[in-house]
């Protein structure tokens, strides 16, 4: 498998990570903020999808079509990150695959070092390559899924990628409050 399949494998796997994080919740936990600063479940899907449609449709422009009102000009800040009542999960999630076609359709189309401009990054950064701003986005997309498993966790519970994620260590809910536990003792300890 050559170095673009690769990138783009590991890519589509963080993107249906991300949206199994919805799964068997209602509306009001995919939107609800969890942190003070608006954090939540479908905002991050709505992010992420956004981010991909700019970086490989504007960058290396390839325009999909597709308005995206919440990233004008003119937009509130961090429209991107939060749902409205009048938009609906299905069209935040139609949006995710929309875009994550778009973007692999760019990406298999052109070669890793094809050259792009992305026109929000400072002058001297702003030129780049297929490969740097395939890596640029993977990365993102794998931060905001370590929000997502967060946020989830808080929301029910759920942790990694469901039960029976080997990269998880496997405890009964009383051993981990067991866990919790003894790393808050050690927190409290530490400071005295």
């Amino acid at each position: 498998m050559d170095e673009k399949a690769i990138l783009l494998k590991y890519l589509r796997s963080r993107r249906g990570e991300l949206l199994a994080k919805l799964d068997g919740l209602d509306e009001y936990d995919v939107r609800r903020p969890m942190t003070p600063t608006g954090t939540n479940l479908l905002g991050l899907v709505k992010h992420v999808a956004s981010v991909e449609l700019e970086y490989f449709g504007e960058v290396f422009g390839r325009p999909s079509g597709k308005d995206l009102p919440w990233l004008a000009d003119d937009a509130e800040a961090d429209a991107d990150l939060w749902v409205p009542p009048e938009e609906t999960r299905e069209e935040i999630i139609e949006l995710h695959h929309f875009c994550a076609e778009h973007s692999d359709a760019t990406i298999e189309a052109l070669p890793l070092d094809a050259p792009g401009e992305v026109p929000w990054w400072s002058e001297e950064r702003r030129r780049v390559t297929l490969h740097q701003i395939l890596v640029h986005v993977c990365v993102e997309t794998a931060q905001h899924l370590g929000h997502a498993d967060i946020l989830r966790e808080l929301i029910d519970g759920s942790a990694g990628k469901g039960p029976g994620d080997l990269n998880l260590s496997q405890r009964s809910t009383e051993e981990w409050a067991a866990h919790r536990a003894r790393i808050e003792a050690a927190a409290r300890l530490a400071v005295g």
